[in-house]
């Protein structure tokens, strides 16, 4: 069976995929990225990177096959075993493992893996349809100024004669007692502009103090109370203690593991016709593959990890 299609639509969904007896492959997202150098424009995305010390069956790539192939999650679990094999076997033969649309994985000098991911493939739903893309530099010019000198119209001043010397003092005379009157005439017109915008402001700061009294000491229709809603928390990471044909023994260990001070919990019957039973369940995957490896250390080494909302 090729799973490497199997973890590839896992990758959509989930942070951490493990393969059970090689490695996991997790995955971080990155911004949105300009690289000012060679302009160009990179959408978010995410990055995938592989950790070879993650190794435990959490059951997500086996129940992922199980649905998906429509058979028994114990032939998926074998599926699995049996693929490992032949990646290792063709590391160790060609030095290099490609997974399509995944990455390579190589041994280096120091017989360490080495993964190198895909970079053309983006498994960050939400930059569906962004592609990176590169802008051409913006040549920018300088438009420069040129004054012209305008020609002006020179002005041939001819002498009058003697009748006109009359018009022009009684015109001079005007234009001097305009300019009188414009002088004295005008502070007194800013003065009373003055004088009209502080009675104006006056009176409106009146009606706001009064808005303001009867606002504080006239309400008659309070407020109503706020009632604030806290959402509950998913927990989608669970502490599995096994999967019983027969619910007798599912309800026996599930009384065991209350006694024993578990959270104990029984989920219905699967469409496999088994009785799940779970130490626990926890909202991060942090806090859940803490306690798997208590529980596996103090009761149960066979636990096992499954991520699912119930």
């Amino acid at each position: 069976m090729n799973i490497e299609h199997h973890i590839a639509q896992l990758l959509y969904r989930h942070q951490c995929v493990i393969v059970p007896g090689f490695g996991a492959f997790l995955t971080e997202i990155q911004s949105a990225k300009w690289v000012e150098s060679s302009h160009s424009f990179f959408p978010p995305k995410k990055l995938i990177s592989f950790n070879t010390n993650i190794k435990n069956n959490d059951g997500l790539l086996a129940n992922h096959i199980a649905n998906v192939e429509k058979t028994s999650y114990s032939y998926a679990v074998s599926a699995i075993q049996h693929e490992v094999l032949n990646w290792k076997n063709n590391i160790e033969q060609n030095a290099v493992l490609s997974l399509k649309n995944i990455g390579e994985l190589s041994m280096n000098t120091e017989n360490h893996l080495v993964f190198k991911p895909a970079e053309q493939h983006n498994y960050l739903t939400s930059s569906f349809g962004l592609s990176s893309f590169v802008s051409p530099l913006i040549k920018r010019e300088v438009a420069q100024h040129i004054e012209t000198a305008e020609e002006k119209e020179v002005i041939v001043l001819q002498p009058e004669t003697s009748n006109s010397r009359s018009y022009l003092k009684y015109a001079a005379i005007f234009v001097l007692g305009l300019g009188l009157t414009g002088s004295v005439g005008y502070p007194l017109y800013q003065k009373e502009i003055a004088n009209q915008q502080i009675l104006v402001e006056k009176a409106v700061q009146k009606q706001v103090e009064t808005k303001i009294q009867e606002a504080t000491f006239f309400i008659q229709n309070p407020l109503p109370a706020v009632t604030l809603s806290i959402k509950e928390t998913k927990m989608s990471y669970h502490v599995m203690a096994g999967a019983f044909r027969e619910e007798k023994n599912a309800e026996k260990i599930f009384k065991r593991l209350s006694n024993l001070g578990y959270k104990a919990k029984r989920i219905p019957q699967n469409k496999h016709g088994l009785y799940p039973v779970l130490y626990g369940s926890y909202a991060t995957f942090a806090e859940a593959e803490k306690a798997k490896k208590e529980i596996q250390e103090k009761d149960n080494p066979e636990a096992w990890l499954l991520i699912e909302s119930l």
